[in-house]
């Protein structure tokens, strides 16, 4: 025989929520948005809110625009770089060396 809980399952608070309890809905609009993979996404506005240009889409994460024939280029994903790779930028092979020889000067009592 089952236990006699007849709450089981749900909390505090819990209840039917419906139009009674929260107010009338703003009347709202549905705008399609198009990525560049192809994918539509349909979120809903208030007819008095501004649409933004773009829109993040759901499926692949990449920015949608309301063109479906010209949607938004795909974010460009820059390839991680190592700290040697950020200093190698910034200074010569040349620049490197007279660095490199400073600081071993200073080591060897030189300086």
């Amino acid at each position: 025989m089952a236990s006699g809980n007849a709450i089981r399952g749900s909390r505090v608070g819990a209840g039917p929520m419906g139009e009674a309890e929260r107010g009338e809905s703003a009347p709202r609009v549905r705008v399609s948005f198009w990525c560049a993979n192809g994918h539509e996404t349909r979120p809903s506005f208030a007819t008095d809110a501004q649409v933004p240009d773009t829109w993040d889409c759901p499926r692949c994460g990449f920015p949608a625009g309301q063109d479906r024939d010209n949607p938004p280029d795909p974010p460009r994903t820059e390839p991680y770089k190592t700290h040697l790779a950020y200093v190698r930028e910034r200074r010569s092979d040349a620049d490197g060396e007279a660095i490199l020889a400073e600081a071993l000067a200073k080591l060897r009592g030189e300086i």
